[in-house]
C-alpha cells in the first residue's frame, strides 16, 4: 500500500512538472514569436517602432576590451560594423564564433563582440580562455554592468546588429548566423 501511495505522489509531481513546463514554454513561445534561429528584420516586415529598427542611428557607447583598451562605437564611423552580443555559456554563440571569425578575416568589416559579462557569475573569468580556444582576433568588449545590453534591448543571445558606414542599423539578427548569411547581408550594406 505504501508503495502505491508513493507511486501516486511521484506520478502527480511529474504530471505537475510537465504541465508547468508546457504552460511556461507556451508563454515563452508567444513572447518570442518574432525570433527564430536565423531571423532578420527585413524592411517590409511590420516591426514595432523603437530606436533600434532598420534605418535608425545605432546608439553610441563606450566599453573596455579584453585587452584593456577603451572603444567607442563612433570610433568606427565610416566602416561597416557587425555588433554581436554573446556569452561564453551560450551554445548558439559558440556555434557562431568560427563563422564570425571567418567573416572578420575575409571581409572588410569591423566586428565588435560584446560579452555579457554579468550574465553569469563566472562569465568574466571564462572570456579569455574562450577567446583563445576559438582563436578570436576581433575586439572583445566587456559589458560588465549590462549597460550596452540594456541600451540595445538585448533579450535572446546571440543578437547581432549590422551597422552601415553612416552609422545606421542595416539589420538586426536574432540567433546564431552562419557565414553565408553574414556575407549576404554585408553585401547589401553601404
Amino acid at each position: 500500500m505504501r508503495k502505491i501511495v508513493i507511486g501516486v505522489i511521484i506520478i502527480g509531481m511529474f504530471s505537475y512538472a510537465v504541465y508547468d513546463y508546457l504552460s511556461s514554454k507556451q508563454t515563452d513561445e508567444t513572447d518570442l514569436d518574432a525570433y527564430s534561429e536565423e531571423s532578420l528584420i527585413s524592411p517590409d516586415q511590420d516591426v514595432e517602432q523603437t530606436s533600434l529598427i532598420r534605418g535608425s542611428t545605432a546608439p553610441d557607447f563606450t566599453l573596455d576590451t579584453l585587452a584593456g583598451e577603451t572603444v567607442r562605437l563612433s570610433d568606427f564611423h565610416g566602416q561597416k560594423i557587425m555588433l554581436n552580443f554573446w556569452a561564453t555559456w551560450c551554445g548558439p554563440c559558440r556555434a557562431e564564433m568560427p563563422d564570425l571569425q571567418k567573416f572578420y578575416d575575409e571581409k572588410d568589416v569591423v566586428v565588435l563582440a560584446v560579452n555579457l559579462t554579468t550574465s553569469r557569475f563566472d562569465e568574466a573569468e571564462n572570456v579569455e580562455p574562450f577567446v583563445h580556444e576559438y582563436g578570436l582576433t576581433f575586439p572583445i568588449l566587456l559589458d560588465v554592468d549590462n549597460e550596452v545590453a540594456d541600451l540595445y534591448q538585448i533579450k535572446p543571445i546571440p543578437t547581432s546588429f549590422l551597422i552601415d558606414t553612416s552609422g545606421k542599423i542595416h539589420n538586426v539578427a536574432y540567433g546564431a548566423l552562419n557565414y553565408e548569411l553574414m556575407v549576404q547581408e554585408f553585401e547589401k550594406m553601404n
